[in-house]
């Protein structure tokens, strides 16, 4: 299968465009985002790379060139380096990662990506003879290592880091301040919101879900582009940030820790198999 059949894309306008993996059929399939810029164009998240995105931006067009011969440089940044996100970030020449993940990154740690993938997810394998038991994420060296605050400038527009951790440790939002628009990964999306896997923190999960409340209430985000299912508004932003924060308590505490043993134990099962 080519990767222009692998994907697909949809133009949302200003320089931005959703793409998605076709026969990913799982909640677990994330959204991707393609922000063009007059001097660089980023990606943010990669899918699982199985098949090349970089290969599909050029084949579907998407790549604007460069004044001059060749093309503008691409940089895919991630949200986290949790499968789903970062198995494709091995096609990229250029790729960014919270620091407090890219040592993960690096070693191929298929236990901190909670890679998880089962044939049922994958509706057309992507050539013949493919099982979901021989995926992992590779090991991949971070060209750039992310800290709050930095700025990703793609020219005529500026991404902003927000170190926001909970659900994992390296969980990053990107914040375009001039169009207000968050590009929020998988810190919020409109779905029940993931604390159990290994390296989520409630502690820090309520903190980054304050820090999203202050950007609502400061009028700083009018659209969020998450990393699955769809695109939604500030108020909803709010309220699933309110109700993360109002249901911490501590019977949520004790049933995420229960169940945070339970998928540590599946995964390192899980990963043993696949390296043995």
């Amino acid at each position: 299968m080519s990767a222009l059949e692998w994907f697909a894309h949809k133009p949302l306008g200003g320089g931005i465009f959703w793409i998605q993996e076709r026969f990913y059929e799982s909640g677990n399939r994330a959204n991707i985002w393609l922000v063009r810029g007059s001097q660089r164009d980023v990606v943010i998240d990669a899918g699982l790379g199985l098949r090349s995105l970089p290969d599909y931006l050029r084949a579907a067009g998407l790549l604007a060139p460069a004044e001059g011969a060749g093309p503008r440089p691409l940089l895919a940044v991630a949200t986290h380096v949790h499968f789903d996100h970062s198995g494709g970030l091995q096609h990229f020449e250029e790729v960014a990662v919270h620091s407090a993940e890219a040592a993960a990154l690096l070693r191929g740690d298929n236990y901190e990506a909670v890679t998880w993938l089962s044939d049922r997810e994958v509706a057309r394998p992507p050539r013949p003879g493919w099982r979901a038991r021989q995926f992992r994420v590779p090991p991949v060296r971070p060209t750039r290592l992310l800290q709050e605050g930095d700025v990703i400038s793609l020219g005529d527009r500026q991404l902003t880091v927000m170190h926001m951790p909970g659900h994992s440790r390296g969980s990053i939002c990107l914040h375009d301040k001039d169009r207000k628009i968050l590009f929020s990964g998988d810190v919020v999306y409109d779905g029940s919101m993931i604390d159990w896997l290994p390296y989520s923190r409630i502690s820090d999960y309520v903190a980054s879900c304050q820090r999203l409340m202050e950007l609502v209430d400061r009028g700083l985000v009018e659209k969020v582009l998450p990393g699955h299912f769809n695109i939604f508004g500030a108020e909803r932003l709010y309220r699933l940030a309110s109700n993360y924060i109002s249901q911490a308590g501590i019977c949520h505490k004790v049933s995420t820790c229960a169940m945070r043993s339970i998928a540590s134990i599946a995964l390192r099962i899980t990963n043993s198999r696949v390296t043995s």
